[in-house]
């Protein structure tokens, strides 16, 4: 009779959570991905029901535990979330890909089970679902550790994705997102296992043509001990915002190589001719060849994405 009590309890509360055994039909998932978070877990789960509270939308929290040492786990389930435990510890985007799949709304709202982010926002990010592809919180201030390391390492790689997607983007790897599940499920294939998934989501939607929106949201100092590691994770940035370029937008990157080369390789025939005055040099010709090899590899690499699109 208890129990009976309860599951109609939480299925009359006013912000329409689903219980975590309940098989109905769920419009909202709210995804945690987390790694030793017992500090934090619970306070960030109250925090999401009183910021759905109201929200009118059937809603689930889906912990996925990424092979946690302490009770993140037990306590995620003792707060009625729905548990998903990896066997193996696989990383940040290992819990985010195993989280979109197994998520039962079409609507995924993703946030770092650390407290950092501000779960009241949340009904903010879905008041543009669905009419944007992808809703990201834009943090309005950095409060992580190492904070003029990670300032300085945030704006070079945000400014360098600005320039090769040819799009502002305000804040590049948010953890805090609302993204439709059916589209993201396209690019699985290309998110990282580690902490440069979230850049990798957001360029997948960007440079396919998908809407994306950024609404400003507080950021706060985490709970617990960050796992950032300043130089390994910002040359993965880096890494990640070319790659998913060149998997998506190859000539975004080719095509400035290949013109920088002819623009050398121009300059250089002049000085040939007019300096040095015996004919273009070998090397003159060597330049040439490769800017139009460069420019070759990008035109067959951007023929077989197109392709690739094509239904």
């Amino acid at each position: 009779m208890t129990e009976m009590a309860e599951t109609t309890e939480a299925r009359t509360r006013p912000g329409l959570e689903v219980p975590a055994d309940d098989q109905r039909d769920v419009q909202v998932t709210i995804l945690l991905p987390a790694y030793n978070e017992e500090a934090a877990i619970a306070p960030v789960v109250r925090e999401i029901r009183d910021g759905m509270a109201g929200a009118g939308q059937p809603y689930e929290i889906l912990v996925v535990d990424d092979n946690s040492s302490d009770r993140t786990a037990d306590i995620a389930e003792e707060l009625g979330a729905r548990v998903i435990r990896r066997p193996i510890n696989g990383g940040s985007g290992a819990s985010r890909k195993t989280g979109t799949i197994a998520a039962r709304g079409e609507i995924i709202v993703m946030l770092d089970a650390d407290g950092s982010y501000t779960a009241a926002d949340i009904p903010e990010l879905l008041r543009w679902m669905p009419e944007f592809d992808q809703v990201n919180g834009a943090r309005t201030s950095e409060e992580g550790t190492m904070k003029p390391l990670r300032v300085m390492a945030k704006w070079l790689v945000r400014q360098l994705a600005c320039w090769l997607s040819r799009t502002s983007i305000p804040d590049l790897n948010t953890g805090l997102k609302a993204y439709k599940r059916s589209i993201m499920m396209r690019y699985l294939w290309v998110i990282p296992d580690g902490f440069s998934c979230v850049t990798s989501m957001t360029l997948a939607f960007l440079t396919n043509g998908h809407s994306v929106k950024y609404v400003p949201t507080q950021y706060k100092k985490r709970i617990g001990k960050s796992k950032f590691h300043p130089v390994h994770d910002t040359s993965r940035y880096l890494a990640t915002v070319f790659r998913m370029v060149m998997y998506f937008k190859p000539l975004r990157v080719f095509g400035p190589m290949s013109f920088l080369l002819f623009l050398f390789a121009a300059a250089k025939t002049v000085h040939d001719i007019a300096v040095v005055g015996d004919g273009i040099q070998e090397s003159t010709i060597i330049i040439w060849m490769t800017g139009i090899m460069v420019l070759s590899v990008g035109l067959l690499a951007d023929l077989i994405v197109a392709q690739k699109r094509l239904p």
